[in-house]
This record gives C-alpha cells, structure tokens and sequence, in this order.
C-alpha cells in the first residue's frame, strides 16, 4: 500500500475544507451535484472523445497502482539472474528450463525462454528491448489519459462558471434564485482546478514515475540475461546490474505483501 498517497490525497482534500471553515463558510456550500455533474461528466466525455476504448479501459485499470504500486524488487531479481548466471556456466543453459513455470511476470518467463533456447545474446537483446518499447509506449499513453483529463476539467469547471451566470442573468428579476446560480458558477471553477491540480496530474505524474522504474527494470534484466548468455562472470552481470539502479537515482517501487 502506498501510504504517500493517501496522505497526499487526504492532506489537499482537507487543506481545502479547512480553509473554507476558516474563512467563515459551510461545508455544504463546497458541495454542489450540478457542478460535480458538469466538470466530472464534461472532462470524461472529452477524454473519452480522444481516447481510444481500450486504452481508457487500461487507464482505469491503471488507477489502482496510485494506492497499491506494481510489485517490484531489483535487488531480488539481480541475485535471481546471478544465481541462473552461476546455474548456466555450471550446468548449462538448459538447466534453466525448469526456472521458467516458477516466475509470474511475462516479460521474466520470455526472456528466460529466449535464454534457453539458445538465442544469440543480440537477437535476444533486439526481440526483448522492442517489447520493452512497445510495452513502454502502451503504459504512457494510458498515463496520459489523466494527464488529459487534468487538462480538460478546468476548462469544463469555466463552462461550468459561465453557465451559472448565465442562470443568474436570465433570474435578476427573482433574488431568491440568484444564490443557486452563482454557487454553481465558483463551486463548478473549484471542482475543475481543484480535480486538474489535486487528483487528475499528479496521478498521469506517479503513474510515469512508475512506468519508469519499470522500464529501468526491465533493461536492466535484458543486459542480465544477455551476459548469461554470453558466459559472463556472475560478479560481473551483477555489477553491470547494479549500475542501473545507481543510474536511475532510485530503487525501484516495491510493494508490501499484505
């Protein structure tokens, strides 16, 4: 569980709500459905204009690493590699057949059979890197679907303003109506920065960090797998491993198994 995000979410949400009570206002007052109704509604139907189905799908889906990040450790994978480096040189690369069935992630599996089946270190590199790209490039753009909705909403949260003037202009003539009209105007321009800088970008952010890191990883177990290939001395692939991480100027996300 990311804790930081909770406490992210939880700290913007209330600095909000307290401000307003310091400035002498009404919780209610914030709460407005026909604002919630225009920027949420607005900024998912123009997102959902530009975004192809199944990459809004992936993106929703993606949502849930902001509170539970992709599992990842680096440092287990590097002694994994190192161990199957010391496994080849001793007993060859088909020994490592049996190593595949017992590793979850897709990517860990492929490379290994590549390993196994003898493939040259460069073609292994050439196939295994194109998947790292083409993976990479599927992630981003499902990242950028919130990126876009953070652009949207607060323009969506002005048409919503400017529909609310325009109720309070056609009800001069009836005071009581006014307050409505004008609380849907300010709430709607709230809703639509408030989600753009609160909620919407800072999640298209984390959601690249950690496609990054992934990213980093996966590189960082091709150069592993092609120094097995090519006999290398374990100290070795594990330093050249290490390098990566160094690099990247931080560990890879890890999760913790509840």
């Amino acid at each position: 569980m990311d804790v930081t995000s909770l406490i992210g979410l939880a700290l913007g949400l209330s600095a909000i709500v307290v401000g307003q009570f310091l400035e002498g206002g009404n919780l209610s007052s914030l709460l407005q459905p026909t604002a919630f109704l225009i920027v949420i509604g607005g900024t998912t139907g123009a997102v959902l204009l530009q975004t192809p189905l199944r990459v809004f799908v992936g993106a929703v889906k993606m949502l849930a690493w902001i509170f539970r990040p992709p599992a990842s450790n680096p440092q287990e994978l590097i002694g994994k590699v190192v161990d199957w480096g010391r496994t080849a040189r001793r007993d060859g690369l088909l020994a490592l057949e049996a190593r595949i069935a017992a590793e979850a992630d897709p990517f860990v599996q492929k490379g290994l059979q590549l390993l196994v089946d003898g493939i040259e270190p460069t073609r292994m590199r050439e196939v295994l890197e194109t998947e790292i790209d083409m993976s990479e490039e599927q992630m981003k753009l499902r990242a950028k679907v919130w990126e876009s909705a953070g652009g949207y909403s607060p323009t969506i949260g002005i048409l919503g303003a400017v529909m609310g003037l325009i109720h309070v202009m056609e009800n001069l003539a009836d005071p009581a109506r006014l307050g409505a009209g004008i609380a849907v105007a300010f709430v709607a321009t709230i809703y639509g920065v408030g989600s753009a800088n609160l909620i919407f970008i800072p999640i298209s952010k984390k959601l690249t960090t950690y496609i990054r890191s992934i990213v980093i990883q996966r590189q960082m177990l091709v150069d592993g797998l092609v120094g097995v290939a090519q006999g290398d001395n374990p100290r070795l692939i594990e330093s050249r491993m290490q390098s990566y991480l160094a690099e990247s100027g931080e560990e890879a996300p890890s999760e913790e198994k509840s």
